[in-house]
Protein backbone atom coordinates (compact mmCIF):
# COMPACT_ATOMS: atom_id res chain seq x y z
CA UNK A 1 0.00 0.00 0.00
CA UNK A 2 1.28 3.44 -0.88
CA UNK A 3 1.80 5.91 1.95
CA UNK A 4 -1.37 7.92 2.43
CA UNK A 5 -1.47 11.16 4.38
CA UNK A 6 -4.20 13.74 4.03
CA UNK A 7 -2.81 17.09 5.15
CA UNK A 8 -4.02 20.65 5.62
CA UNK A 9 -2.51 23.58 7.54
CA UNK A 10 -3.00 22.02 10.97
CA UNK A 11 -3.92 18.33 10.58
CA UNK A 12 -2.61 15.06 9.25
CA UNK A 13 -4.96 12.15 8.61
CA UNK A 14 -3.12 8.87 8.22
CA UNK A 15 -4.02 5.20 8.49
CA UNK A 16 -3.93 3.87 12.03
CA UNK A 17 -0.91 1.87 13.19
CA UNK A 18 -0.66 -0.56 16.08
CA UNK A 19 1.81 1.85 17.69
CA UNK A 20 -1.14 4.28 18.02
CA UNK A 21 -2.84 1.97 20.55
CA UNK A 22 -1.84 3.86 23.69
CA UNK A 23 -2.58 7.29 22.18
CA UNK A 24 -6.01 6.11 20.99
CA UNK A 25 -6.73 4.60 24.40
CA UNK A 26 -5.79 7.86 26.14
CA UNK A 27 -7.86 10.01 23.74
CA UNK A 28 -10.91 7.76 24.10
CA UNK A 29 -10.68 7.68 27.89
CA UNK A 30 -10.33 11.46 28.03
CA UNK A 31 -13.47 11.74 25.92
CA UNK A 32 -15.77 8.97 27.18
CA UNK A 33 -18.37 11.34 28.65
CA UNK A 34 -18.64 13.28 25.39
CA UNK A 35 -18.56 10.53 22.79
CA UNK A 36 -20.03 7.44 24.47
CA UNK A 37 -23.64 8.64 23.97
CA UNK A 38 -23.03 8.58 20.17
CA UNK A 39 -20.38 5.91 19.53
CA UNK A 40 -21.39 2.31 20.29
CA UNK A 41 -17.76 1.20 20.65
CA UNK A 42 -17.00 3.81 23.34
CA UNK A 43 -17.89 2.71 26.87
CA UNK A 44 -16.79 3.27 30.43
CA UNK A 45 -14.72 0.09 30.53
CA UNK A 46 -12.75 0.91 27.35
CA UNK A 47 -9.31 -0.71 27.64
CA UNK A 48 -5.96 -0.63 25.90
CA UNK A 49 -6.86 -4.07 24.49
CA UNK A 50 -10.03 -2.54 22.99
CA UNK A 51 -7.83 0.03 21.31
CA UNK A 52 -5.47 -2.63 19.93
CA UNK A 53 -8.39 -4.75 18.73
CA UNK A 54 -9.96 -1.79 16.91
CA UNK A 55 -6.67 -0.84 15.25
CA UNK A 56 -6.04 -4.41 14.12
CA UNK A 57 -9.58 -4.50 12.69
CA UNK A 58 -8.94 -1.17 10.95
CA UNK A 59 -5.69 -2.39 9.39
CA UNK A 60 -7.40 -5.56 8.10
CA UNK A 61 -10.45 -3.66 6.83
CA UNK A 62 -8.21 -1.13 5.05
CA UNK A 63 -6.27 -3.92 3.32
CA UNK A 64 -9.43 -5.39 1.79
CA UNK A 65 -11.18 -2.08 1.06
CA UNK A 66 -14.00 -2.64 3.56
CA UNK A 67 -13.24 0.50 5.63
CA UNK A 68 -10.73 3.34 5.65
CA UNK A 69 -9.97 4.44 9.22
CA UNK A 70 -7.58 7.27 9.97
CA UNK A 71 -5.83 8.74 12.98
CA UNK A 72 -6.34 12.50 13.28
CA UNK A 73 -2.96 13.97 14.22
CA UNK A 74 -2.00 17.54 15.09
CA UNK A 75 0.50 18.67 12.46
CA UNK A 76 2.37 20.86 14.96
CA UNK A 77 2.72 18.69 18.07
CA UNK A 78 2.00 15.19 16.60
CA UNK A 79 -0.67 14.54 19.26
CA UNK A 80 -3.44 12.13 18.35
CA UNK A 81 -6.64 14.20 18.25
CA UNK A 82 -9.17 11.48 17.42
CA UNK A 83 -10.26 9.20 14.65
CA UNK A 84 -12.27 9.25 11.47
CA UNK A 85 -13.10 6.99 8.63
CA UNK A 86 -15.20 5.79 5.78
CA UNK A 87 -17.29 2.69 6.44
CA UNK A 88 -20.54 0.99 5.41
CA UNK A 89 -19.13 1.13 1.91
CA UNK A 90 -21.51 0.37 -0.94
CA UNK A 91 -19.22 -0.25 -3.90
CA UNK A 92 -22.12 -0.86 -6.29
CA UNK A 93 -23.38 2.69 -5.80
CA UNK A 94 -20.02 4.29 -4.84
CA UNK A 95 -21.35 5.49 -1.48
CA UNK A 96 -19.81 5.44 2.01
CA UNK A 97 -20.60 6.63 5.51
CA UNK A 98 -18.20 9.17 7.01
CA UNK A 99 -17.65 9.20 10.77
CA UNK A 100 -15.43 11.19 13.12
CA UNK A 101 -14.66 11.90 16.75
CA UNK A 102 -12.29 14.42 18.33
CA UNK A 103 -10.82 14.16 21.81
CA UNK A 104 -12.61 16.37 24.32
CA UNK A 105 -9.68 18.69 25.03
CA UNK A 106 -9.51 19.69 21.34
CA UNK A 107 -13.17 20.13 20.38
CA UNK A 108 -14.61 23.47 19.30
CA UNK A 109 -11.60 24.36 17.13
CA UNK A 110 -12.84 23.37 13.68
CA UNK A 111 -10.95 20.08 13.68
CA UNK A 112 -13.93 17.87 12.89
CA UNK A 113 -15.16 19.99 9.98
CA UNK A 114 -11.63 20.05 8.55
CA UNK A 115 -11.52 16.27 8.92
CA UNK A 116 -14.79 15.91 7.01
CA UNK A 117 -13.46 18.05 4.18
CA UNK A 118 -10.13 16.16 3.94
CA UNK A 119 -11.76 12.75 4.15
CA UNK A 120 -14.49 13.62 1.64
CA UNK A 121 -11.90 14.87 -0.83
CA UNK A 122 -10.03 11.55 -0.43
CA UNK A 123 -13.29 9.64 -0.96
CA UNK A 124 -14.15 11.56 -4.13
CA UNK A 125 -10.72 11.96 -5.71
CA UNK A 126 -8.91 8.77 -4.69
CA UNK A 127 -11.69 6.25 -4.11
CA UNK A 128 -14.03 7.70 -6.76
CA UNK A 129 -17.14 7.69 -4.56
CA UNK A 130 -20.20 9.58 -5.80
CA UNK A 131 -21.71 10.27 -2.40
CA UNK A 132 -20.69 10.44 1.25
CA UNK A 133 -23.25 10.17 4.03
CA UNK A 134 -22.94 11.54 7.56
CA UNK A 135 -25.69 10.32 9.89
CA UNK A 136 -25.48 11.72 13.43
CA UNK A 137 -28.14 10.92 16.01
CA UNK A 138 -30.90 13.50 16.12
CA UNK A 139 -29.76 14.62 19.59
CA UNK A 140 -26.09 14.95 18.56
CA UNK A 141 -26.26 18.65 17.73
CA UNK A 142 -22.47 19.11 17.71
CA UNK A 143 -22.00 16.52 14.98
CA UNK A 144 -24.82 18.07 12.96
CA UNK A 145 -23.06 21.48 13.18
CA UNK A 146 -19.85 19.84 11.94
CA UNK A 147 -21.60 18.33 8.92
CA UNK A 148 -23.24 21.65 8.05
CA UNK A 149 -20.00 23.62 8.49
CA UNK A 150 -18.22 21.18 6.16
CA UNK A 151 -20.81 21.83 3.46
CA UNK A 152 -22.92 18.70 3.81
CA UNK A 153 -26.57 18.98 2.81
CA UNK A 154 -29.25 17.95 5.30
CA UNK A 155 -31.66 15.60 3.54
CA UNK A 156 -33.98 14.51 6.31
CA UNK A 157 -34.61 12.32 9.32
CA UNK A 158 -34.08 8.56 9.25
CA UNK A 159 -36.31 7.01 11.88
CA UNK A 160 -34.77 4.59 14.38
CA UNK A 161 -31.50 4.55 12.41
CA UNK A 162 -28.82 4.52 15.14
CA UNK A 163 -28.40 2.05 17.99
CA UNK A 164 -26.01 2.90 20.81
CA UNK A 165 -26.10 0.39 23.63
CA UNK A 166 -29.74 0.04 24.64
CA UNK A 167 -30.83 3.34 23.06
CA UNK A 168 -32.28 3.77 19.59
CA UNK A 169 -32.07 7.20 17.94
CA UNK A 170 -33.46 8.76 14.84
CA UNK A 171 -30.61 9.85 12.57
CA UNK A 172 -30.19 13.04 10.59
CA UNK A 173 -29.11 12.26 7.03
CA UNK A 174 -26.48 14.61 5.63
CA UNK A 175 -24.73 14.02 2.34
CA UNK A 176 -21.83 15.34 0.36
CA UNK A 177 -21.30 14.97 -3.36
CA UNK A 178 -18.17 16.28 -5.09
CA UNK A 179 -19.62 19.71 -5.90
CA UNK A 180 -20.51 20.36 -2.25
CA UNK A 181 -16.97 20.60 -0.89
CA UNK A 182 -15.98 23.95 0.53
CA UNK A 183 -12.34 23.00 1.02
CA UNK A 184 -9.96 25.78 0.14
CA UNK A 185 -7.04 24.88 -2.14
Amino acid sequence: MKKIELINNSLILRPLKLTDSKAVYEAVNESINDISPWMPWCHGGYTLDDSKEWINHSIEAWSNGAEYDFAIVDKNDSKLLGGCGLNNIDNNNCVANLGYWVRSSRTGRGIASSVVELLARFAFEELKFNRIEIIPAIDNKASQRVATKAGAIKEGIMRKRIVVGDKIYDGVMFSLVPGDLRLKH
